[in-house]
């Protein structure tokens, strides 16, 4: 007789909505008539797979409560339009705002799902019209259909590149204008931010967030309090999905996102930073 094989117990995020938001957050709900941290960012910020995330964390250790608006596949389409999260943020202590991919979100090229920002919907007349030989309709996802423009040419992909990040650049002012200046930026990758060409890395289709360089954080700097980079250790990495939560069949997924010692080293390298902002705002 075959045995039945059970999948691990599923890590319970404890899905919540705040006001008009229609994106479900990770919980529990917090409260809003107190005092608050809020982190908005994309998979990372969530804690996917990750009992303790750093929000979690920082929380834990400030003894402060902190929002988490990490949005599962999000970038910051998902938060931009979103009136009752951006208030919610402009009106905490300090929000803090992983730097997320350029791919992450809609514009002149192609358009993505407003909330699950890694899907794509359609192309433009425009990229249609740049990449004549490319069939559109086999791509459900951004970066697929990206790794498919860069194969077919470099060259062309040039032109892609410097559209998303000029987008990226004019969304971030928006996102940060409507926040306002108790902000901070989180840089959270394997990477630290580099103005080398993205075509010099072997595999710069999986690096995050992409497409972003040193350059443009270093252009968003007057508009926030601080930039605070979290490139994990070595170490750190190696331990991969150690600690992690997930079922058999999302193995391949986690292996390809930040554990839990990751997100230590991430609290770590926030909370002295947030405690000196703090004291002075």
């Amino acid at each position: 007789m075959k045995q039945e094989v059970l999948e691990p117990e599923i890590l319970s995020y404890s899905p919540c909505r705040y006001g008009a938001s229609r994106v479900l957050f990770r919980g529990p709900r917090k409260r809003l008539d107190q005092p608050y941290l809020a982190f908005l960012g994309g998979t990372e910020t969530y804690g996917k797979f990750v009992e303790k995330p750093f929000p979690t964390l920082v929380e834990k250790a400030m003894r402060q409560t902190c929002v988490n608006f990490g949005c599962v596949n999000g970038g910051i389409d998902a938060f931009v339009n979103d009136a009752t999260v951006m208030d919610i943020c402009k009106n905490a202590e300090l929000t803090i705002v992983q730097v997320m991919g350029a791919n992450l979100l809609s514009n002149r090229f192609f358009t993505v799902h407003s909330r699950r920002n890694d899907r794509f919907l359609q192309a433009s007349t425009v990229l249609k019209a740049i990449y004549h030989d490319v069939d559109f309709s086999d791509f459900s996802f951004t970066r697929h259909m990206l790794g498919a423009l860069q194969n077919k040419s470099i060259e062309r992909f040039e032109t892609v590149v410097n559209e998303l990040r000029e987008a990226w650049m004019a969304r971030m002012h928006r996102l940060l204008d409507q926040i306002g200046e108790n902000t901070v930026l989180f840089w959270f990758s394997e990477s630290e931010p580099s103005d080398e060409p993205w075509s010099a890395s072997l595999n710069q289709m999986q690096v995050d967030p992409l497409f972003i360089t040193k350059e443009m954080i270093d252009k968003l700097r007057p508009m926030v309090k601080d930039v605070i980079i979290a490139q994990p250790s070595r170490d750190a990495l190696k331990r991969g999905t150690n600690g992690m939560i997930y079922p058999a069949s999302q193995k391949r997924a986690a292996h390809e996102m930040l554990g839990v010692e990751c997100h230590k080293e991430a609290a770590a390298a926030l909370i002295p930073k947030i405690r000196d902002h703090l004291y002075t705002i």
